[in-house]
């Protein structure tokens, strides 16, 4: 799948441990911080004549702020959306250095989720499938959101990034939505997952994704770059 770009049944403990050396490449691309500090020794002065001191003088710092121009292949209009609700749900968020925009607008052989960095702006898209209840005919393209239980639809809005756990697709992560299109995620089970039918063959057999049950299904070998890039406690962003 894409790489990076400038804009920017195993058990629970082998897939925490492949979750692990996820993380561990991760930090190779960059998308993981870190800092190093160098001390430096100076010889001592000689004696000599009292030197007056000068006045301290105030510098201005500029403080890292979160980019706020859209990342090559992101819909800049979504964007913002994503970023307004980044800032309304932000007590809720506890990482706003990263989050993932789903752009259902888009086809399902599109790559169409995209994971930001708002520091740097790197971004790594990949492809999502999309509820059956929101294309029914399996057009290939989402054709409605719903909250509601049973319906096995896509649901709009922000959604908190939860914990991880082993269930029915394997390793997965719940999802928490914030909004009131989104509220039932939790009861109807709507996590992020990977799936057969969102591997990228299925572009080339069928010319777009299976369906999910409403749930965030990625390719099976992306959900671990996924994990990685996202993490927990992060925001997620799905609308058109």
């Amino acid at each position: 799948m894409n790489e990076l770009i400038d804009t920017h049944s195993a058990g629970a403990a082998s897939s925490r441990r492949a979750f692990l050396k996820s993380a561990a490449a991760v930090a190779g691309t960059g998308l993981l911080y870190g800092c190093a500090s160098t001390s430096v020794k100076t010889a001592a002065l000689p004696a000599a004549a009292p030197v007056p001191v000068p006045p301290p003088v105030a510098v201005a710092v500029e403080q890292a702020t979160p980019a706020r121009v859209a990342p090559r292949g992101v819909r800049p209009e979504l964007f913002q959306r994503a970023l307004a609700a980044l800032e309304q749900h932000g007590s809720r968020i506890r990482q706003q250095d990263r989050i993932a925009i789903a752009d259902f607008s888009m086809a399902s052989s599109r790559l169409r989720f995209h994971l930001i960095d708002l520091h740097s702006g790197l971004t790594r898209s990949l492809l999502v499938a999309h509820g059956i209840g929101s294309d029914p005919s399996h057009t290939g393209t989402l054709q409605r959101f719903s909250n509601e239980v049973g319906s096995e639809a896509t649901c709009e809005g922000a959604f908190l990034a939860a914990n991880y756990y082993v269930g029915q697709h394997h390793m997965s992560q719940r999802l928490i939505g914030l909004d009131a299109t989104n509220n039932n995620a939790l009861d109807r089970a709507i996590v992020i997952h990977a799936a057969w039918y969102s591997n990228p063959d299925m572009i080339a057999k069928h010319g777009k994704l299976g369906r999910s049950q409403g749930c965030f299904a990625v390719g099976q070998q992306d959900l671990e770059k996924v994990f990685s890039l996202l993490g927990e406690g992060r925001m997620i962003y799905a609308s058109i």
